[in-house]
């Protein structure tokens, strides 16, 4: 998912700080103590339709306050959610979920219903969901985009209210987590109907069938709250009652904050951690997620030429920008899928797939590249604008990239950081010639990476295109989906392909440093999933 760029935040949305604080106080009519947190974030919510979303921040609010068929928990699993259970074919592609019998935060019981308009409207080419790739394994769902079939074809069916079926057209192993995500997320077939376009823009043209309903958001604000949900089916087990919502770009205000005694959880940027790191309540949480460098080739073709990227990647030093500039946690990428996110017997898709020159640092080598790619395209000097978010670790992000892109003959970069809504509008709108962007793994396959720069993504921004890799990514998705070991080896060599054509430029992949007082308990950051066990978190 983007984030902030990523936080997957590029979304893609920088999404830099997780702050979460909390304090108690007495409810008047019962005088049982209601427990209450802040939690900041680092831009406000772009929207809450789940058909139209593609930002962590949105992603992080959905999860809080709505519930898919299944959920994720710590060490990669999934336990129940709307769905008390489930079963899976011998031959791997019809999963049927029984439904258990919960509500919507109006009393209105959720059915199978639900899921199956929900899907339906993201794979509805009239939506323009850019999730709508995401369903391409089941049936009929890429016809349907493609405008060939109608929406009510689609392999997903509800027998009765508690029952779902769906039709795979190969074996996924890891549909399971797919529909722990929000994009698979049940949709309240009255609010949307009611609402038409306006649904989701708002907290209260929306429906919630999660742990907590939406408060006080209007559509632009910087403020909200989680409100805990009487409705929610496992509502005795959430200890939360209110979760105040704040997007703070600052990470001095929120340290501030936390110095007063006004938080007690604050994500930390790279030059307090320098302060804080050996401090008793600091943490760091590494995510699944990648901050990469994107070539618009659409907008200037220069960039369908290998030695051009490959001259920009060179040139631009990821271990000093993890280490030196960002210091909060941040590492150096091995590729596009970030480590420690997928195994198999043992060893690391990001080791296996690493192709070393293609992260490396060389500004001697860059130059070289780049007098030939000049050469290639008939260029002497280029002109480009580096675009990103407008929080403060994206700013010194695109200080440094520029810095390190114009120690190349004959290249300008001015930097454009905007607000989180109108940079990924840009982005999907092909309006950049350069941008920092970000992708957090939704659930723990390679796939979750790879997929997004195929030639049709939407979420392919850039435009890369390369005919090898389409292949292997479709291969890894066909041929051998019921192989797990050859459709490991596809997505490794697709990976390489990827990373020896330079395709995009990763940058680092980026950790949460924190400091949390001991008054919170039971947080647990899962790196692959914008999830929290909130039945875990409690404030004293």
């Amino acid at each position: 998912m983007r984030t902030k760029s990523l936080l997957k935040i590029a979304g893609v949305s920088l999404l830099t700080a997780v702050v979460l604080a909390g304090c108690g106080s007495k409810s008047s009519d019962s005088g049982a103590k209601k427990q209450s947190a802040n939690w900041m974030v680092a831009a406000n919510i772009n929207t809450m339709d789940v058909s139209k979303m593609t930002d962590l921040i949105s992603s992080q609010n959905v999860n809080a306050t709505n519930e898919g068929l299944l959920k994720m928990t710590t060490g990669n699993a999934v336990v129940p959610g709307v769905a008390k259970n489930y079963t899976v074919s011998k031959d791997g592609k019809t999963w049927t979920f029984n439904l258990r019998h919960s509500k919507w935060n109006d009393g209105t019981p959720v059915t199978a219903k639900d899921f199956v308009y929900s899907w339906q409207r993201t794979v509805n080419p009239k939506t323009a969901s850019q999730y709508a790739y995401i369903f391409t394994n089941i049936e009929n769902a890429d016809k349907i985009n493609a405008g060939k079939l109608s929406p009510s074809k689609l392999g997903a069916k509800a027998e009765g209210d508690y029952k779902l079926v769906v039709h795979l057209i190969k074996p996924q192993s890891y549909f399971k987590f797919m529909v722990s995500q929000s994009y698979y997320f049940p949709e309240e077939i009255s609010k949307v109907k009611k609402y038409g376009s306006s649904y989701g823009t708002d907290a209260q043209k929306n429906g919630y069938n999660g742990p907590f309903v939406l408060k006080g958001w209007n559509g632009t604000n910087d403020t909200w709250k989680l409100v805990k949900n009487p409705k929610y089916w496992n509502a005795k087990a959430i200890k939360l009652d209110t979760l105040n919502m704040q997007a703070i770009k600052d990470p001095n205000t929120a340290l501030n904050g936390y110095q007063s005694g006004k938080l007690d959880f604050t994500a930390l940027s790279g030059t307090q951690v320098k302060q804080y790191k050996n401090d008793k309540n600091y943490h760091v949480y590494k995510q699944a997620s990648i901050y990469y460098l994107e070539m618009n080739e659409k907008k200037f073709p220069m960039f369908k030429n290998r030695n051009i990227r490959k001259a920009f990647s060179l040139a631009i030093d990821k271990k000093q920008l993890a280490n030196k500039v960002l210091a909060d946690g941040s590492q150096a990428p091995k590729g596009f899928v970030a480590d420690d996110m997928s195994q198999r017997n043992g060893k690391d898709f990001a080791d296996q797939s690493y192709v070393k020159s293609a992260v490396a640092y060389n500004l001697n080598e860059a130059k070289k590249y780049w007098a030939k790619g000049l050469k290639e395209t008939g260029k002497k000097s280029v002109n480009l604008t580096l675009l990103s978010d407008d929080t403060d670790v994206a700013k010194r992000s695109t200080e440094f990239v520029q810095s390190q892109l114009t120690k190349l003959p004959g290249v300008k970069i001015t930097n454009q950081n905007v607000p989180y809504k109108t940079r990924l509008s840009r982005s999907a709108s092909g309006q950049f010639d350069l941008v920092i962007t970000a992708w957090n793994a939704d659930y723990p396959d390679p796939s979750n990476f790879l997929d997004i720069l195929t030639s049709k993504n939407s979420y392919n921004n850039g435009k890369w295109s390369n005919a090898k890799y389409d292949a292997l990514v479709k291969k890894s998705e066909s041929t051998d989906a019921a192989n797990e070991s050859a459709r490991w080896n596809d997505m490794v060599q697709a990976e390489k392909v990827l990373m020896n054509d330079q395709g995009i430029v990763p940058l680092y992949q980026p950790a949460i440093s924190t400091l949390m007082k001991p008054k919170i308990h039971g947080v647990q950051f899962f790196p692959t999933a914008p999830q929290w066990d909130w039945s875990k978190i409690t404030v004293k």
